[in-house]
């Protein structure tokens, strides 16, 4: 019998913590040096399972006849966020790393902290969702971490910029296939962030400006470290 899905409850706290675990793990490994090969064979480790993952979830749908825009498309920020993840670990590129850290760490982090499910592990919708949000996360984590990539000023202002394409992009595809990718169309059915915002559309524009907010935020500690540094030499 399937058993209803309860935030933070054991399950999902195990997710999250192995999703911020993990890399930290790897990270550890890395640094110790034990082989030159290690980086590169751990990214495409992560490559496998989230390419692995999504192939799954298209091969469920499939077989459970829940083929739709909604389920098929991958219009969701956290589409997009894994997308340019598994570019960065194939060919670590400045341009699509900093494009997977802030929105891994914003949408997908938010995502993994409050998922709308209704079904908990071992349910197989569980699981996808899971390893698809919490190994995104993981993985980004593991290229800051372990592979010393980082945003830098420059940064701000494309992720800001594609950010706001993505918002354009997700707008049209919603209104043209009547699906709800991103939210902005209507709030999620589970608790989340949004429920704290005002009704539709107005909460689009709010979505906007926590958007910056996040990018600010992400960007927070890099720029203490940077300071503190500065302050050194």
């Amino acid at each position: 019998m399937e058993r209803p899905f309860t935030a933070f409850g054991p399950s999902h706290a195990i997710v999250i913590v192995l999703a911020l675990a993990v890399p930290v793990a790897l990270a550890s490994l890395v640094r110790r040096g034990s082989s030159e090969k290690l980086p590169r064979t751990m990214s495409l480790t992560f490559v496998a399972a989230l390419i692995t993952t999504w192939a799954i979830w298209y091969w469920m749908i499939a077989q459970r006849g829940w083929i739709s825009a909604q389920t098929v498309l991958p219009m969701n920020l956290c589409d997009w966020a894994t997308i340019a993840t598994v570019a960065t670990l194939l060919r670590p590129s400045q341009r699509t790393y900093e494009l997977a850290y802030f929105w891994a760490l914003s949408g997908t982090l938010q995502a993994l902290v409050t998922p709308e499910l209704f079904y908990d592990f071992p349910d197989l919708r569980f699981v996808i969702f899971f390893l698809f949000h919490g190994g995104t996360i993981a993985a980004v984590l593991f290229l800051t971490l372990a592979r010393g990539m980082r945003p830098y000023p420059s940064s701000l202002p494309r992720v800001v910029a594609w950010s706001l394409l993505y918002l354009a992009c997700a707008i049209t595809v919603n209104r043209l296939f009547g699906t709800n990718f991103g939210y902005l169309s209507a709030k999620p059915a589970k608790p989340s962030l949004l429920d704290l915002m005002g009704p539709w559309p107005a909460y689009v524009f709010e979505l906007v400006g926590l958007g910056i907010l996040y990018v600010l935020l992400l960007y927070a500690p890099f720029f203490v470290a940077d300071r503190l540094r500065a302050r050194r030499t």
